[in-house]
């Protein structure tokens, strides 16, 4: 019995606490073929309450993308190589996109 791949295209958002942490998470990602890319947005402030404090950090922000069947590996890797306690990660399907640019995605992130 041949297994069904489910190749519904996600955007993962990813925040890292410095550019070195962003760069390691991201080449790793696409070396794994856990991602077909990953954009680093830097300039990011993120305010959020953290034990019981209001916090203010500079971050970066991942956008990954990549298929439904590799998100559980890819969030298993992020946390692997994550220094953050409870990092954001979170999933959001591809409603709509250049069919190209999705079947690119869905081909990139194919197990090898």
């Amino acid at each position: 019995m041949t297994e069904t791949r489910d190749t519904t295209v996600y955007i993962v958002h990813v925040t890292c606490p410095a550019p070195a942490v962003a760069n390691k998470i991201s080449r790793t990602l696409v070396e794994e073929q856990l991602a077909a890319c990953v954009n680093v947005v830097p300039g990011l402030q993120s305010v959020y309450r953290w034990q019981g404090q209001v916090e203010v950090d500079e971050e970066l922000l991942l956008l990954i993308k990549t298929t439904a069947d590799r998100f559980e590996s890819l969030k298993t890797r992020v946390l692997a190589l994550h220094p953050d306690e409870l990092p954001e990660i979170l999933a959001v399907r591809a409603a709509n996109g250049l069919d190209g640019y999705l079947q690119w995605v869905k081909e990139t992130t194919e197990p090898t």
